[in-house]
């Protein structure tokens, strides 16, 4: 058996079981192995696309997934993909084929490449060794949540493996997930200490926090202490249907959600970096509040801003060691909360909040002067209709431009799992490509992509992979005829505009080309065409054209650009 199909067997046997890629002589005998011992592999039109489908499917599965690409151009095809899962620490395989001859015009450093956007990177160096070379690529990307290049150089992947063990489920050696990290004692009671004293407490949920398990912990430990809830943008839905969740933090965040974040006492971070994004540059932080942050990575503890306690543990965890200490507690003070009385641990769950919070906290609901047009349409408005429109078991992968906050905000989810957020790196047309990867991790929700016009050119060659695979998804782009932050940003201050506005494009004649149904959408009234869809049999995809209205910046671009 050849090193390229033992590396195959193995790492399906691994729990790999979803690869993506572009297959090219480099890579296709390890890509057939793959499948012939089981694994799913998605043919993308472009290694881009592999590189973020395979991100978007490893974030919504909870599990490792691979990418597959050929020697030096594959690889380089795929980097921003790869540098987005990279910066969001999604345990991803890149799997890639590798010439070491300088003189091959495919030779590249693959592994400064990998390394240039903070992936790690791992090589099979020889055939007695090639199995347990990549099955340690796997646990690394698990254990550590990395993105993991394993470069196969193409001599190796040629040679015979000695010993190839019959029974392929002794190579199924790693563990389906990351060991949860259990806190110190000491710091859980330092928590709950803050937490006591605490009479306006904020908690923040991010990524470390996206689990069933963590959202129950969470919201009863924010009950006993009259915390609300709210979450960074890759973990909104976490607490959705909560009465006491304020969506959002950051940016993104609604004005009733910015204010009341503005004026906690205590926020504490649960697996959440409290970066510029999600604290809006600190100015979320008033100037006597105390941060607090809990993180199983102890690298990640104060990487953005000063700290006043920081916590070593797994999320779940913490809170249900915070939330036990904390009771117990309770028993041991009931003379001071008698004196206290029932106020001192409403906290911020007064019954005016909780009035607000059910009224205004949601961005829909915030009011606004439509300036919809007979030719254009509003955002705001295309999309409350949307989401009146669209089945609420969503799952949504939005791309970056002026008009991403529209979708990721007044689009609802039902859960942690309903919005897949692959912004780490701000790139433009990722978009397509994370639906597409998301819609197979969760094929139980209606797929919708939220693309601007620019991302929507830029990725419509996956078209193509949404027709093929047969996925009932609904792409929506928001058209300005422009890359709609320059214009916005630069714009107001006289700057010619010539090189980020383009002539109208028929992006729904595209969309055709490729087998999709699709509509044009100027007003409300061209929506009736999206019900039609719903209710028919969803046989082909649909793209949604809607020329949007381009009179102004998104509320969140300001925000954007002090980043910059």
């Amino acid at each position: 058996m050849k090193v390229a199909e033992a590396v195959g067997r193995a790492l399906y046997a691994a729990g790999v079981g979803q690869v993506f890629g572009v297959v090219g002589s480099g890579n296709f005998h390890l890509t057939n192995a793959m499948v012939a011992a089981g694994s799913r592999f998605v043919a993308a039109r472009h290694e881009g696309g592999a590189g973020t489908m395979a991100d978007a499917y490893a974030r919504m599965s909870g599990t490792v997934a691979a990418l597959s690409v050929h020697q030096g151009p594959g690889l380089t095809n795929a980097m921003t993909g790869i540098a987005e899962a990279a910066k969001s620490r999604t345990p991803l395989l890149v799997l890639a084929a590798e010439v070491t001859e300088p003189r091959s015009n495919f030779y590249v450093d693959q592994e400064a490449l990998a390394r240039s956007v903070g992936a790690v990177s791992a090589r099979v160096t020889s055939a007695e060794d090639a199995v347990t070379q990549a099955l340690d690529a796997v646990r690394r990307a698990v254990r550590e949540r990395r993105t993991v290049l394993l470069n196969l150089p193409l001599g190796v992947q040629a040679l015979d493996v000695p010993d190839v063990p019959d029974d392929e489920s002794t190579l199924a050696v790693v563990p389906p997930e990351r060991a949860p990290v259990e806190p110190e004692f000491a710091d859980v009671e330092a928590l709950v200490r803050v937490l006591e004293r605490s009479r306006r407490p904020v908690f923040v949920a991010g990524r470390g926090a996206r689990s069933p398990g963590a959202r129950d912990a969470l919201a009863a430990l924010a009950e006993q202490h009259g915390a609300l809830l709210a979450t960074s943008a890759v973990a909104r839905g976490l607490f959705h249907g909560d009465p006491w969740s304020l969506d959002v933090s950051g940016g993104f965040a609604s004005p009733l959600a910015a204010e009341l974040i503005q004026e906690a006492d205590l926020i504490v971070g649960w697996g959440c970096a409290l970066n510029m994004w999600t604290m809006r540059h600190g100015r979320l932080i008033g100037p006597d509040t105390t941060v607090a942050q809990v993180d199983d990575d102890a690298s990640a503890l104060g990487a953005h801003r000063e700290l006043h306690l920081g916590i070593t543990g797994d999320v779940d965890l913490t809170a249900r060691r915070a939330l036990e200490t904390g009771a117990a507690n309770r028993q041991t003070q009931q003379e001071e909360q008698a004196q206290q009385g029932d106020q001192a641990r409403q906290g911020f769950r007064t019954a005016d909040i909780g009035a607000a919070i059910a009224a205004r906290v949601r961005w829909r609901d915030v009011p606004f002067e439509d300036t919809s047009s007979r030719e254009r349409i509003d955002p705001r408005t295309l999309s409350v209709a949307l989401d009146d429109i669209l089945p609420a078991e969503r799952v949504i992968g939005v791309d970056s431009g002026n008009f991403m906050g529209y979708p990721s905000m007044y689009l609802s989810v039902p859960d942690e799992n309903g919005l897949c957020f692959t912004q780490a790196f701000q790139s433009i047309g990722l978009g397509l490509a994370t639906a597409i990867g998301a819609a197979l991790a969760r094929p139980d929700r209606l797929p919708v992509a939220a693309l601007g016009d620019g991302g929507a050119m830029m990725g419509a060659a996956e078209l193509d992979t949404v027709r093929r695979l047969g996925l009932p998804m609904v792409v929506v782009v928001y058209n300005d005829d422009a890359y709609g932050a320059e214009v916005h940003h630069f714009g107001p201050d006289g700057h010619p505009l010539d090189t980020v506005e383009f002539p109208p494009t028929d992006i729904a004649a595209v969309a055709r080309g490729y087998g999709f149904e699709a509509v044009t959408v100027r007003t409300r009234a061209d929506l009736k065409a999206v019900e039609d869809w719903l209710a028919g049999p969803r046989s082909a995809p649909l793209l949604i054209d809607a020329k949007v209205v381009a009179d102004r910046g998104a509320w969140w671009l300001e925000e954007a650009f002090r980043g910059h």
